[in-house]
């Protein structure tokens, strides 16, 4: 497929076909079944079911499922998995993500001991023995990872158990997306999550939309951005690449309008930045306001510190220095500030193109400060609301599976264990990364997700992995992590129900800080031994601790869990009750309608944001001479369609015209200049290793930048990483292209 074929909206026929043929396949009724359950869905953090119905959200709007649900539910319907007697370790590390998650579902534990080339089924007795073991290492050589799929009870578990051990090593998948949003806001606002509610949402008239793919990775977002436009509003988007569906989608929640017209428009203005330099955009659209005079002067003098060194440092920034570092002209820049100083609520909206930066709390500071400026903050329908990814990443988050424990929590935990908890700093995902490759690291627990995919430099992954003496991994379904990050004596993986699963109900955070109560449900698979997380942590946590500090055994029936949250975790009083009242609710204390902030002051802190230095590196620096032909490009890491973090449930991605995975899309003028042509095999080099046979696909991307699918390219570059938050910079990654054929 070329640029010419690909379609020219995103949505539509296609999810529409998708639907009826998962209706019609073996598994329709039981993919309807899991459907209509009452709970949240599997897929994103934006959010929908539980009590009001598996097809509504909070504001009890229907139609509110996406095609990436049904994806995440079949893939859970699949039959049991066999792969410990069919196939040998040197098999399974030959397999893609996407045929590890074909596998099937995970019915029994299983255990890959040290010198063997095949896992074998091991007893849960023998699973609690090892860890039991494996948990009476010293503390600091205790760890954590997770991911955003369990639920707030075994999150909660999890920290508790951790914590008790005397380790603050808890990890969690956001360090590698969305830590930089947190640590800017919390600083900024004194909470790290969303202001806007999806209630407040509706109230916009004005979304900026920044590093986000929003009809691919939350499609229900556009749903609320087709409305915004109905209204009359404005849509800005910030992305380096133009995705179809952020220019024209058609909503199967607005069958009539939208489908059937082939599409609703959605950007109002398109800027395409150098990856990188949101900063000095956002420096810019703060400098246009104040040439404008669109900047809320008194609302600064009431709301905000720091203000005056913000508008001081826009007015000395010069337009050209501005201008050639992000590559937009001062006119588009200038149309920007225009749009959102002149419209009544702005919701500032973003994803992981901007927090996957070597700058990206600078980049939350850079979009917030513009909010600010612009009284777009404190007020219904305005504000910033970072996107998240896994369905429950927040509630993790909330529930102190974090190295950055709110200080009421610890005080909380500290009256609870009647101890004071270990001051030691704990390791975020990537200093987990360095610790375990200096063989500091005896024990792992892996609460779902995928440690070595996620990361960069997937040889360093393997390699610091195979420092730890024992790892457990809790999952569902096998993935590339149960074949590659294999541990030095003892690699265990341990099969759970998922969400729609468990015998007993239990609750998620949505990314708009909303609370979903999850009904108990049945495993379509017949045989098997299956546990829940909850029943998992708590058996190993009774094992190690015996009776302290809390009842273990107590806390299996997630009531009890559920009251020890209301009694620890700040905004989550609610869900002490929730058992008896099923009264769903927002976090209290995160959304922000009245501009009084969680800060000592109650008012917003603001902070200077310094403009990058995108140098491009040479070709020497790759080892080859400047006269070699070729390319440098600056790449960006991405998801396919049919792709949820690192599982991959189909291979190419339809809207951008990449049939594969092993392509990489660049802009045709940079395939002009390098003598490239469209679906050319070429090598692409990173400074961690090189994909070979490589097809080139010209797409609708800026000039200078590319994109290639994750996990995959993670092999080939060592990730800079952002020093205030520990997020890696996945969305610049110098690259050398070239063709074998030409050296």
């Amino acid at each position: 497929m070329s640029i010419d074929e690909t379609p020219n909206t995103g949505g539509g026929i296609p999810v529409i076909r998708y639907w009826a043929e998962k209706t019609v396949s073996p598994d329709g009724v039981k993919i309807w079944q899991k459907l209509l359950h009452k709970s949240a869905c599997l897929s994103c953090a934006w959010g929908t079911g539980g009590q009001k119905g598996s097809f509504v959200n909070e504001e009890g709007e229907i139609l509110q499922r996406c095609a990436k649900s049904v994806e995440a539910i079949a893939s859970e319907l699949q039959p049991a998995t066999d792969f410990d007697e069919k196939y040998t370790l040197e098999e399974l590390q030959e397999l893609t993500s996407q045929s590890a998650n074909n596998l099937g579902r995970l019915t029994h534990p299983l255990i890959l001991r040290a010198g063997s080339n095949r896992y074998a089924k091991i007893s849960w007795n023998e699973v609690y023995d090892l860890a039991e073991k494996a948990f009476k290492k010293p503390a600091q050589r205790i760890a954590s990872y997770s991911s955003g799929r369990s639920s707030n009870e075994a999150a909660f578990l999890l920290q508790l158990m951790v914590r008790s051990l005397g380790s603050n090593n808890l990890a969690d998948c956001s360090d590698l997306c969305h830590a930089a949003s947190t640590v800017g806001l919390k600083q900024m606002f004194g909470s790290g999550t969303s202001m806007v509610s999806l209630a407040s949402l509706k109230g916009a008239d004005c979304l900026v939309l920044i590093g986000s793919n929003a009809p691919a990775n939350h499609p229900r977002l556009l749903n609320e951005l087709i409305k915004l436009r109905d209204r009359g509003g404005k849509v800005i988007i910030i992305n380096p690449t133009i995705e179809v569906g952020l220019v024209k989608f058609a909503s199967p929640a607005f069958p009539i309008r939208s489908m059937l017209t082939g599409g609703s428009p959605i950007s109002s203005l398109y800027l395409q930045p150098v990856p990188g330099s949101d900063v000095a955009l956002f420096v810019g659209i703060q400098k246009s306001a104040i040439e404008q005079n669109l900047v809320k002067f008194d609302f600064l003098q009431n709301y905000s510190e720091n203000w005056q060194s913000i508008v001081q440092q826009a007015q000395i920034t010069s337009w050209e220095t501005i201008t050639s570092t992000c590559g937009i002209s001062q006119a588009e820049i200038t149309i920007a500030a225009q749009i959102i100083g002149t419209s009544s609520a702005v919701v500032f909206a973003w994803a992981m193109g901007v927090t996957q930066q070597e700058n990206g709390v600078d980049n939350i500071f850079s979009i917030a400060n513009t909010a600010l400026l612009t009284g777009n903050v404190g007020k219904p329908g305005a504000g910033t609301m970072p996107i998240r990814g896994h369905s429950n990443v927040q509630g993790f988050g909330s529930m102190g599976v974090t190295v950055n424990l709110k200080q009421e929590i610890q005080q909380a935990l500290e009256q609870l264990f009647e101890r004071p908890l270990s001051r030691v700093p704990g390791y975020d995902t990537r200093a987990l990364i360095t610790a375990a490759e200096r063989a500091n690291v005896d024990t792992l627990f892996c609460l779902g997700g995928n440690l070595y995919a996620a990361n960069p430099d997937l040889k360093q992954a393997q390699r610091a992995l195979g420092q730890i003496e024992t790892i457990f991994y809790v999952a569902t379904k096998p993935n590339l992590g149960h074949f590659h990050g294999l541990a030095q004596q003892n690699t265990i993986i341990l099969p759970v129900f998922t969400r729609f699963e468990n015998p007993h109900k239990t609750t998620t955070e949505s990314g708009n800080n909303f609370v979903r109560l999850n009904e108990p449900g049945k495993t379509h698979l017949r045989q098997g031994n299956l546990i829940s997380e909850v029943e998992l942590i708590t058996q190993i946590a009774q094992r190690v601790l015996g009776e302290h500090p809390v009842n273990w055994r107590q806390l299996q029936n997630p009531k009890y869990i559920r009251q020890l949250i209301a009694k620890t975790i700040p905004g989550y009083e609610k869900i002490g009750e929730i058992d008896r009242t099923e009264e769903e609710f927002t976090i209290a204390g995160r959304i922000f309608e009245q501009p009084q902030f969680a800060t000592p002051t109650g008012k917003a802190k603001m902070f200077v944001t310094t403009l990058p230095k995108l140098n491009l590196p040479t070709k020497t620096d790759f080892g080859v001479a400047e006269s070699t032909p070729g390319i440098m490009l600056i790449l960006g890491t991405g998801r396919s369609y049919s792709q949820h973090n690192t599982v991959v449930y189909q291979p190419g991605d339809y809207y951008r015209g990449m049939s594969h995975r092993n392509c990489i899309l660049i802009n045709c003028q940079d395939g002009e200049a390098a003598r490239f042509s469209e679906h050319q095999r070429v090598t692409v080099q990173g400074d961690a290793g090189k994909l070979t046979d490589v097809e080139v696909i010209f797409g609708q991307i800026r000039q200078g930048a590319a994109m290639m699918f994750y996990p995959e390219v993670n092999a080939i570059f060592r990730a800079k990483i952002d020093q205030h938050s520990g997020t890696p910079a996945y969305k610049r990654v110098p690259v050398f292209v070239y063709s074998e054929n030409n050296q």
